[in-house]
């Protein structure tokens, strides 16, 4: 956001913050999420990269389009290790998630 529209904004009462402190996330569970988020992305990025399509993807996972559309989503009904799983079903090496995993909390989402 441009400083000038968030001065205004806060000028007339507004408070600016991030999603983080609105939900009043603990800095453990923000980086949980933070991962999920990143660990969606690299999914879809990886299955297009293959020219998959997400009915594919589900029937080499035995599950069904509507899942893998909410695991690329985040949604947080999706664990972990089905997102993980799904990205060492498609190729993805155990360094290239490790760099996913490590990358800088504030370089995860955007």
């Amino acid at each position: 956001m441009k400083d000038i529209k968030r001065k205004r904004l806060e000028a007339k009462g507004w408070k600016i913050g991030s999603a983080a402190e609105f939900l009043q996330l603990s800095p453990e569970e923000s980086a949980y999420i933070e991962l999920k988020i990143a660990l969606s992305k690299n999914l879809q990025r990886c299955r297009r990269e293959k020219n998959i399509t997400q009915e594919q993807l589900a029937r080499m996972l035995k599950s069904s389009q509507s899942r893998v559309a909410k695991m690329e989503a985040g949604d947080p009904s999706v664990s972990l290790d089905l997102l993980i799983r799904s990205l060492l079903m498609l190729g993805t090496s155990r360094n290239s998630l490790a760099r996913v995993l490590s990358e800088p909390r504030s370089a995860l989402v955007g």
